[in-house]
């Protein structure tokens, strides 16, 4: 009789301890994605507006860092970049020189070549005189040299037209190979440029996400550098249960299952919400130790988390039970 109570005793005491008196399949405490969010420059907070408590809006300006000497960069850097441009050279005023020579030729040798055609009829009626033995024949002679010197002078003429057409060219290719060399560094300065808009961008801060203020970290008018913490928010519009179950349990629930959570309402009641696994652990681990008896912390059981949907009245810590 003595063994039989000591057996219903020991049976009692383990279901209300694995059950929570006999009402609920798992318990756990309230938990959530919690993001710090770090400064991105380095500066004096110029203005930094966040509270505990408070909540913010993904994309919310809520503070910035004072980066003037960043902006005087960039202004710098851009200044270097417009005096690029002014670097580079123009061969239009030597090749006017050039294309006005190569006119002064063409004119040379219009008038050569009018005169060439003086000479030559010239000659013919030279040649019928000497024929009819009319004049010496060194007259003939005289008029050949002068076609042959006015011949001369235009395939002269003609040849420094061809010499100042390729020194245009080699004017024009020279320039360019100077501004290739100049204007090579257009590239790196628009980088640097959009680096430095880009440093400019991180001086203002935005919140990232849709979240509560938990904890703020800095102050307006500190001093910040890349990597400090500014304050931690929370996405508390849901909420996951962190539950444990045991090994018998493991195959009555399953991904995507709807389950009650039960709360304390605070009046000796429970307030039901409902939610939705969305976690198993895939492997066993010791029972946490917030369950105080020695014996059950030597069982195994599996970490499930289950998504609930918050009216507001779920807190991080608070405890939860899971009815399958």
């Amino acid at each position: 009789m003595k063994n039989i109570l000591i057996l219903s005793i020991i049976a009692i005491i383990t279901f209300a301890c694995g059950n929570g008196n006999g009402k609920f399949d798992a318990s756990g405490t309230f938990e959530a994605d919690e993001v710090i969010i770090s400064a991105e420059a380095a500066g004096k907070l110029s203005k930094f507006d966040v509270q505990e408590g408070t909540e913010l809006k993904a994309g919310q300006q809520i503070g910035t860092i004072d980066c003037s000497n960043v902006d005087l960069q960039k202004q710098q850097a851009q200044a270097s970049l417009n005096a690029l441009q002014q670097k580079t050279n123009s061969a239009a005023p030597q090749i006017l020189i050039y294309e006005q020579q190569i006119a002064t030729q063409k004119s040379n040798i219009e008038v050569l070549r009018q005169q060439l055609t003086v000479q030559e009829r010239e000659q013919k009626r030279i040649e019928k005189l000497v024929k009819a033995d009319a004049v010496p024949s060194k007259q003939l002679d005289d008029i050949n040299g002068a076609i042959d010197v006015l011949k001369q002078q235009i395939t002269a003429a003609e040849s420094q037209i061809v010499v100042l057409q390729k020194q245009i060219k080699a004017q024009q290719e020279a320039v360019a190979i100077q501004n290739r060399g100049i204007l090579s560094e257009t590239d790196p300065m628009k980088a640097r440029v959009a680096q430095f808009e880009d440093q400019l961008s991180r001086c203002t801060i935005t919140n990232p996400l849709n979240g509560t203020v938990l904890t703020k970290y800095a102050e307006a008018n500190e001093v910040t550098a890349p990597g400090k913490a500014l304050y931690k928010i929370a996405d508390m519009s849901n909420m996951t249960l962190r539950a444990y179950i045991t090994g018998s349990q493991l195959p009555t629930v399953k991904l995507n299952q709807s389950v009650r959570v039960m709360v304390d309402d605070g009046n000796d009641g429970y307030k039901e919400l409902s939610g939705t696994i969305t976690w198993i652990s895939d492997k066993a681990e010791f029972t946490p130790k917030t369950i105080q008896t020695k014996e059950e912390r030597q069982n195994l059981v599996y970490a499930i988390k289950v998504k609930v949907k918050n009216d507001g009245y779920l807190k991080i810590g608070m405890y939860g039970e899971v009815l399958f």
